[in-house]
């Protein structure tokens, strides 16, 4: 039997709101139509508090709070939209865009640069040197790490973890520049307790994980977006019954993904789910 959950009535942006609760701010700025920037928040993982993009002002409160991970108090009020909010997520995606290559992030990302007029060049062009700045790892025919997109969002490391996988085959290592996604020991991932899921992929904002098969695309300059094709259709290879979205593009397969609406799924597939599918093209 299932409990109802009292409601919480509070204040945003001056405007009342009634939430269950156990409602995070992120969910209640949400469901009131606010547009709240995220980079580490996904729906399907824990949240990590690791980007600090979604930071909201919160009355009585000396330092800006996460919205993703704050649960929702009685009379709270709570400012989305001030300017030192504004001011502290420009400064946010301002480090990250010069630290990184963004330029095959999510379109959430590009729209949020433009939305909060980020100077991508504003702390050098040269930071990336001494941070993430290191040549695509290309040891297996499934996917592509390349950590020099890598803005250590830890999703990939939630979806390796407890919140799908349970292979716990990456985590982050080192500290302040030297922080990366790493195997235990820094071994090759051939080595690791990797199983090849592909879930790290499906959850990176960034392109620092990506299909093979979408990188040698990119490589020969032939990936087109707008020449692709999405068809929803049931994975072959089981009775779990998992949704495919298979990504075509002149015919061929080129990625395959999975709805994070999905009850069955998440988002989330196994390696035969997300990879095998070559077989349908050789023909």
């Amino acid at each position: 039997m299932t409990s109802l959950r009292r409601e919480i009535e509070l204040a945003i942006d001056g405007r009342p709101v009634r939430v269950p609760e156990g409602t995070t701010i992120l969910q209640a700025c949400r469901a009131r139509g606010i547009d709240t920037p995220t980079l580490c928040y996904l729906e399907t993982l824990t949240p990590v508090n690791a980007c600090r993009v979604c930071v909201v002002e919160l009355e009585g409160s000396r330092a800006l709070v996460p919205a993703c991970s704050r649960p929702v108090e009685p009379n709270m009020k709570v400012r989305t939209d001030t300017p030192r909010v504004r001011h502290s997520r420009r400064l946010v995606l301002e480090l990250l865009a010069s630290s990184v290559d963004l330029s095959l992030a999510s379109k959430d990302v590009h729209g949020y640069m433009q939305q909060y007029g980020v100077d991508a060049g504003r702390f050098g062009s040269n930071a990336s040197v001494a941070t993430v700045a290191q040549p695509p790892k290309i040891d297996n025919e499934l996917y592509v790490r390349d950590y020099s997109r890598c803005i250590l969002c830890y999703k990939c490391v939630e979806a390796c973890g407890t919140d799908a996988q349970n292979t716990f085959a990456i985590a982050v290592a080192g500290r302040g520049f030297d922080a990366r996604i790493s195997t235990e020991s820094d071994r090759p991932l051939t080595d690791s307790a990797c199983v090849y899921c592909g879930n790290c992929i499906g959850v990176c904002p960034t392109g620092a994980l990506m299909f093979k098969s979408e990188h040698d695309l990119r490589q020969a300059g032939r990936w087109d977006e707008s020449r692709q094709t999405v068809t929803d259709t049931i994975c072959p290879y089981c009775g779990v019954g998992c949704t495919l979205e298979l990504r075509v593009q002149d015919n061929e397969i080129v990625r395959v993904t999975s709805p994070a609406d999905h009850d069955v799924t998440r988002g989330h597939l196994c390696i035969k789910g997300r990879f095998g599918w070559q077989f349908v093209q050789n023909r």
